[in-house]
């Protein structure tokens, strides 16, 4: 027992826990803890929270998910990866392929968005204006959850194969063919055909460029 009141592994899962925290933004799950800390089972790991939780060293809200915070400590900001830009004619990497780690970082206010509900989630700068009705402007950035399927309404960032290009648009499904409509009366949809369309993701939110 250390002089903190805490054991060997107990410091070490907080440990764990805070550098998690403030890397991700959220807390780490009991798998993760698990996984990571090389403990033989959840059980262990959940006996050891509970201590820490009976010292004082975290707080546990067993009815929500990753609900494990750290007294008097609120991260104010959460990190998603930019993965480009998206403009018309510009292929963009898959999100898939790229390591977050190594990618641009956007800063997202967790008051704005919470950072439970940021998880899979990535981030495109915004060239043009074919969403300017949609309050989507030209040097916005908007937030997508990487998803391969989409629901007639979803603006998406949609790939046509034929093209590797990438654009921004709302998806309707029309039969075997696909209508990726602008939000701008000045446009014309683009038709294909629904094998010619990959979604890769769907938007959850814009950041405003205030310049």
């Amino acid at each position: 027992m250390r002089g903190n009141g805490l054991s060997d592994r107990q410091e070490k899962i907080l440990n764990y826990i805070q550098d998690f925290i403030f890397k991700h933004g959220y807390s780490p799950a009991i798998r993760d803890i698990q996984n990571d800390l090389a403990i033989s089972s959840t059980s262990v790991v959940a006996y050891n929270l509970r201590a820490l939780e009976e010292k004082g060293k975290i707080i546990r809200d067993d009815k929500i998910s990753r609900g494990i915070s750290l007294p008097g400590v609120s991260p104010s900001v959460f990190q998603v990866p930019l993965l480009g830009t998206i403009t018309a004619g510009s292929p963009l990497p898959d999100p898939e392929d790229v390591n977050s780690n190594d990618a641009e970082k956007v800063e997202i206010p967790i008051e704005t968005f919470p950072a439970e509900k940021l998880r899979n989630v990535y981030a495109l700068r915004v060239r043009g204006q074919s969403m300017i009705d949609a309050l989507i402007d030209d040097g916005d950035i908007v937030l997508l959850r990487y998803q391969e399927t989409a629901e007639n309404g979803q603006m998406v960032a949609a790939r046509l194969l034929s093209d590797n290009a990438v654009t921004l648009k709302k998806f309707y499904l029309e039969g075997s063919q696909v209508r990726l409509q602008p939000a701008n009366s000045t446009m014309d949809p683009i038709y294909t055909t629904s094998d010619n369309v990959r979604i890769q993701g769907r938007v959850v939110g814009v950041l405003r460029a205030m310049f």
